[in-house]
């Protein structure tokens, strides 16, 4: 890819011409741009198509030049990345998987320098070139192994961030760190030796526990949720650490971070009772934190069974996650129930049934939508019943 090339004033007219264009039929038409490769073009307009609400300030910058569609497509949004940098700061960071560059270019506003590393030469000659249309000065990409410039630099800094990916030839359904790329639980020694402070990112699919049983002096571990969607779990080291780590489950609606924290080793009190007057389901990062006893204290929330994971109450409860009034409760009896839900428009959920949504559905004749939320459950007493709620 020549980044030269594709400033050229006609090519970038086009890029934006076509933004609303259909790519796939686009690309059959005749390249106008001989001297270009007309699929480096077509990929100009389908990233920045993509960047426009993960990344709107390379979006709206004038000049960017867009990598390899897994690069887009892998980094972490703005409204990720800027929690994540909230999160440490200092004078020195060194970004050991520097990616796309989302989250050097949001860490250099909580550092006096920051160095990104970038193993493929392509994107991080890529990624200097936005940071230079981005106006940021204090961002300094090396390409090469992170670890041989870590050694070579030979500094101590403030903190040392990893996004490892896992590797092409891991084997197994199981996410476990070691199998990816730096390998960070086989590094965590090595790290030590250039700062106190290590940050690690991982996907959703990490279990916490499976985590904490590969990972050393864990302080803080940051669920981060996005609009309900968890898109990344946050892993705060400090090397003196030997502590229960804190577990945050957060939820970012409009740029706004709403956060709970648990204590892992602290034993909550779960209560538990009958479906009451409002009924409460955890946001996507409360889910995965398994902190489900937590809930029902920290948000004084009746548990509706052990393994339901669905909350009510009498008075109505700030709460993270959706809240719904019940308006009717109905027992899991055929004749019953085609009285209220057969043919019906309505938004099914289930929590510890034995049927999915579809087959429900199905059955039914259930349409999607509507302002009625029906929630297949069991209850305290074992009961399998439906909850008719409206949400509040």
């Amino acid at each position: 890819m020549d980044i030269t090339l594709l400033l050229n004033k006609k090519i970038k007219a086009f890029i934006l011409e076509n933004l609303g264009s259909d790519t796939s039929k686009l690309a059959l038409k005749k390249n106008s741009f001989p001297a270009v490769n007309y699929t480096d073009i077509i990929h100009q307009i389908v990233s920045k198509k993509k960047a426009k609400d993960k990344l709107p300030t390379w979006f709206l910058t004038a000049n960017i030049i867009y990598a390899e569609k897994i690069s887009i497509e892998q980094t972490s949004s703005e409204i990720a990345a800027k929690y994540k940098a909230s999160l440490v700061s200092g004078i020195n960071l060194i970004d050991c998987t520097g990616g796309f560059g989302i989250d050097a270019y949001y860490f250099a506003k909580s550092f006096k320098n920051v160095i990104h590393c970038e193993i493929n030469t392509n994107l991080s000659k890529i990624v200097q070139h936005n940071f230079k249309q981005l106006q940021i000065d204090t961002i300094t990409c090396l390409a090469g192994d992170s670890s041989d410039i870590i050694k070579n630099i030979n500094q101590q800094f403030d903190c040392i961030y990893i996004d490892p990916s896992r590797r092409s030839d891991a084997k197994g359904k199981v996410f476990l760190l070691a199998d990816c790329l730096p390998n960070v639980v086989y590094l965590q020694e090595f790290y030590y030796e250039f700062t106190s402070k290590i940050l690690i990112k991982t996907a959703p699919i990490l279990d916490i526990q499976a985590g904490l049983i590969e990972l050393k002096n864990v302080a803080e571990i940051h669920i981060v949720a996005v609009d309900n969607e968890v898109k990344e779990v946050l892993w705060l080291i400090q090397k003196d650490f030997f502590e229960s780590p804190l577990i945050y489950a957060v939820n970012i609606e409009k740029e706004i971070p709403f956060c709970t924290k648990i204590e892992l080793t602290k034993e909550y009190r779960a209560t538990f009772s009958l479906p009451k007057k409002y009924l409460y389901e955890p946001n996507a990062s409360l889910m995965k934190s398994g902190g489900f006893e937590a809930i029902s204290e920290l948000f004084e929330v009746n548990k509706l069974h052990q393994h339901s994971h669905l909350y009510t109450s009498d008075e109505i409860k700030d709460f993270q996650g959706r809240r719904f009034e019940i308006i009717q409760e109905i027992a899991f009896q055929k004749n019953e129930l085609k009285n209220y839900i057969e043919n019906q428009k309505m938004n099914v959920s289930t929590r510890n049934f034995p049927l999915k949504p579809e087959e429900i559905k199905k059955k039914y004749k259930i349409r999607d939508g509507g302002t009625l939320f029906a929630f297949f459950t069991t209850n305290l007493k074992n009961e399998k019943i439906v909850l008719l709620c409206t949400k509040i």
